[in-house]
């Protein structure tokens, strides 16, 4: 609601809590859409019953396809892109999401601590790293304003310079 966002898209968007948020604010803010992508056919079921019950069925577009690819296809600009992927993948995402994502607008990528993985110099998994370059590109990057909230799991925020 913060940035009056209208067109939001979720990479990895399970089975829609975080959706119904996105929704919530998408109707306070006067209608548009949000992007419910998984991969799972049976998550996107229990989204849609979900979401309908919380009323937010005409405001959410549900795609069962992999998560980066249905962003690259799908015009844009968004306000809002919520990244909870793989998260090997997290650095590939991240020129698709500069490429759709508005100047000004909002990049929120869940699992940031990886329950503390990230900060043990001896975790050498796929996930950890991804997490950490994906950290590094944001951070050296001049587009990009951004922080890490230590709620949960840890959240990056991250501005989108105009």
């Amino acid at each position: 609601r913060m940035i009056g966002a209208k067109n939001i898209f979720e990479l990895g968007s399970g089975y829609g809590y975080s959706t119904a948020w996105f929704a919530r604010a998408i109707h306070e803010n006067g209608g548009g859409t949000v992007h419910h992508v998984v991969w799972d056919e049976d998550l996107s079921g229990q989204a849609r019953t979900h979401l309908s019950r919380l009323g937010y069925a005409k405001i959410v577009r549900y795609h069962v396809a992999e998560a980066v690819k249905t962003l690259d296809s799908t015009p844009g600009p968004f306000d809002l892109i919520f990244n909870d992927i793989d998260k090997e993948d997290y650095p590939k995402s991240l020129p698709i999401i500069e490429q759709r994502l508005r100047p000004g607008g909002i990049l929120i990528v869940d699992n940031m601590f990886r329950g503390g993985h990230v900060l043990e110099e001896s975790d050498h998994s796929k996930a950890t790293k991804g997490v950490r370059e994906l950290t590094a590109l944001v951070n050296a990057s001049s587009q990009w304003i951004s922080s890490i909230v230590p709620i949960r799991d840890g959240l990056l925020i991250a501005y989108r310079v105009p």
